[in-house]
């Protein structure tokens, strides 16, 4: 008898410690339930228990899997409830999980990083997928969602660059899909397009609203044609699109317009979104008053902007990204900026115009310089057709006089033009260079 009591003693006094080891597996108690703490194996197909001495298992922990590069398949038994926060943290080599019909939670970044996972089925039983749930997932090629969930946090499928479908069942009350894309179940929202998908997309009539984030990282998105219906974009709707060149508006859409592809306001005051798969120099429109936030981030083929006076107002991170920009040109007095507006332009410089205000030696950690006259060294420079010739760049209204001197010995400037620009340039030549062995040009600003 006496060892039979020790026994039992024995027993009551495992089942009583809030930490239980058994295998490959640390667990946690709580109200008779086990949670599953630290897988501490090194398998790569690996099912989970569903009960341990005598107990039911119904959650993955937070981090219980977490940098588990060994594990290739992972199937979640019915009596689970619960995938924890960051559980399946960048296990670099898990290529299919089996979720149980009971889960009901996918937590924060419980995928984050799975970047050989090809699908997911998401089952009828989950009604919430937490943020950056499957973030990194760069194999990702589809995802199927169950008729019961309700809730999808933010990113939870950013930087999938493989994601070409997202399928909804027909049943879910909360959302749809059409062309695997994720709306709303009325399909007036526009919730996730596949971040994977290529070539063009043109939203259909149904759809009033982007969310925020929808076509975040779509690097392979070409071109968008936003229709009449669509009123409202919201933040970082086209963030880090990198091969995105061209988004159009039908014209008679009462909130937004395009012009050469930029996306604006219906009046035009406000830039909303530029395309980040554009290269080169971009020059605002004079009816441009306001840029708003992100609205050139991440355009990393973008080399230089030409500012009017007329844009008084900058949003946050407007330029955030644009890691080959060098040149910012301003038409006017300083404007006022968000924060973080030239956020990683390390090589970019601001210049100003004579005669503006409010400058200073920095813009939001740039530095600045003025903007003077220019000499453009392009095919317009040189000897032509009886002349010789070059443009001159500056900005629109602005009055340059091109002097000349045949000696710099004895330095005598003599003015050979005046001019007042009407746009960004306009081309001096001189019919009389031949008159002299040298001639020397230089710019002089009124």
């Amino acid at each position: 008898m006496k060892t039979s009591f020790k026994g039992l003693l024995s027993l009551l006094s495992l089942l009583a410690l809030p930490v239980v080891v058994q295998a490959q597996f640390t667990f946690t108690t709580n109200n008779g339930a086990l949670t599953i703490t630290r897988y501490t194996g090194c398998g790569d197909a690996v099912t989970l228990p569903s009960t341990t001495n005598g107990l039911p298992v119904t959650s993955i922990g937070d981090y219980a899997f977490i940098l588990c590069n060994s594990l290739t398949t992972v199937t979640i038994p019915n009596s689970f409830t619960n995938i924890g926060n960051s559980a399946f943290y960048w296990c670099s080599s898990l290529a299919s999980v089996t979720i149980g019909t009971n889960v009901t939670s996918v937590g924060n970044f419980a995928f984050y990083g799975c970047t050989s996972l090809t699908t997911v089925a998401i089952p009828n039983s989950v009604t919430n997928i937490g943020s950056y749930a499957f973030d990194g997932c760069s194999s990702l090629t589809t995802v199927t969602i169950g008729n019961s969930l309700n809730g999808i946090g933010s990113f939870a499928f950013i930087s999938c660059s493989s994601l070409t479908t997202i399928s909804v069942d027909a049943l879910n009350s909360v959302y749809s899909s059409a062309d695997g894309v994720l709306f709303d179940k009325s399909q007036a929202a526009l919730k996730q397009y596949p971040t994977g998908r290529a070539g063009a997309y043109a939203i259909s009539n149904s759809v009033t609203s982007i969310e925020s984030s929808a076509f975040y990282a779509c690097t392979s998105l070409t071109s968008v044609k936003i229709p009449s219906s669509l009123t409202n974009i919201g933040g970082f709707g086209f963030y880090a699109c990198g091969s995105l060149t061209t988004i159009s508006v039908e014209a008679l859409n009462p909130v937004y317009s395009s012009v050469d592809g930029v996306l604006f306001d219906k009046s035009q005051a406000t830039l909303v979104q530029f395309p980040a798969g554009r290269a080169g120099t971009y020059t605002i429109s004079n009816s441009v008053t306001s840029i708003e936030s992100s609205a050139f981030s991440t355009c990393t083929r973008l080399s230089s902007v030409v500012s009017p006076a007329s844009v008084t107002n900058i949003g946050s991170y407007a330029f955030n990204d644009c890691t080959n920009l060098t040149e910012v040109y301003f038409g006017g007095n300083a404007p006022s900026v968000g924060a973080s507006v030239f956020y990683s332009d390390i090589n970019a410089t601001i210049y100003y115009l004579p005669g503006t205000t409010n400058w200073f030696s920095t813009l939001d950690g740039r530095p600045t310089a003025l903007w003077k006259p220019q000499i453009a060294k392009d095919a317009s420079f040189g000897v032509q057709t009886n002349r010789f010739g070059f443009n001159v760049n500056w900005a629109s209204g602005m009055v340059v006089v091109v002097e000349a001197c045949p000696n710099l010995a004895n330095p005598i400037w003599s003015p050979l033009q005046t001019n007042t620009f009407t746009g960004d340039s306009f081309y001096f030549s001189d019919p009389q260079w031949t008159n002299y062995p040298v001639r020397l040009y230089r710019l002089r600003s009124l």
